[in-house]
């Protein structure tokens, strides 16, 4: 029942590993830290209640533990962050009301499926794909809400199969926060079909170039799809519902702000939509 620790390493970091550690950053000067700390204590004491516990509370008083709230960012209190296996996974800022605190640990606590989550990601990272998609086959099957398994296959099958991805990423709204990376996908499938069946777009002066772009995005060669589709958006920037804009989009975020096709191409993208 005592929630305040004496060894950070002892009590959070290595405890970690054993069960998920809710950690409560707070000061004793801090208004809102007190009318959040009840809330953390009262749900600790229900968690305690259960024989397979979820979680367990650490309340770490910045005012004694000053270099480790310094370490891990804490930059305002109350700040609640949840360790596992020594590291944060999840964290969040103020005194929130109790049924949101609620809502953000069922969100946040590991369930147990997440190591095999993990285990995929680490062999498709690997190049190990098959089985990577088996794993994440069997998370589907066991926890059918998921989003994440399903966004992580569908991005293996980006390329081999974007019809298949599309599927896999039907029911992840603009309410998600994988909206953007499935819309990737969705981006991709749709260009797939461009390429398969180029009798579906309108004829135009720029449809020749549209499915040049079309093509090499299709077969990875992301740097000379940009381009082509940049050269359609300045020829013709509606052509095929605004599918070139879209196109170039999908791609930044599938490659990152810091990849080097990213740079290269982004500010002559933004140029090109105001000409």
């Amino acid at each position: 029942m005592a929630y305040d620790i004496s060894n950070f390493t002892t009590d959070v970091i290595e405890r970690s590993y054993e069960i998920p550690v809710l950690v409560d950053f707070w000061a004793a000067w801090c208004g809102p830290c007190r009318t959040l700390g009840p809330v953390l204590e009262r749900l600790a004491e229900e968690e305690e209640g259960f024989a397979d516990a979820r979680w367990v509370l650490a309340k770490v008083d910045t005012e004694t533990f000053p270099d480790e709230a310094t370490q891990y960012g804490v930059r305002g209190i109350p700040n609640v962050k949840l360790f596992v296996d020594g590291n944060v996974v999840d964290e969040f800022t103020g005194a929130l009301p109790e049924s949101t605190v609620r809502s953000w640990l069922d969100k946040a606590l590991p369930t147990p499926e997440s190591s095999r989550i993990t285990e995929a990601r680490e062999l498709i990272d690997e190049g190990e794909f098959e089985t990577g998609l088996e794993i994440l086959q069997e998370v589907m099957e066991a926890e059918p809400a998921n989003q994440l398994p399903r966004l992580m296959a569908a991005q293996v099958l980006l390329l081999e199969d974007p019809e298949r991805g599309e599927e896999l990423v039907q029911n992840i709204h603009a309410d998600s926060e994988l909206f953007d990376q499935a819309e990737i996908v969705r981006v991709m499938a749709a260009l797939d079909r461009y390429v398969k069946n180029p009798e579906s777009l309108l004829e135009s002066e720029v449809k020749s170039l549209f499915l040049e772009a079309a093509t090499a995005t299709r077969e990875g060669d992301f740097d000379k799809g940009i381009e082509k589709f940049i050269d359609v958006i300045r020829e013709d920037r509606y052509y095929a519902d605004d599918f070139s804009r879209k196109a170039c989009i999908a791609i930044f975020r599938l490659l990152g702000n810091e990849n080097e096709i990213t740079r290269k191409y982004r500010r002559t993208f933004d140029g090109a939509l105001y000409v």
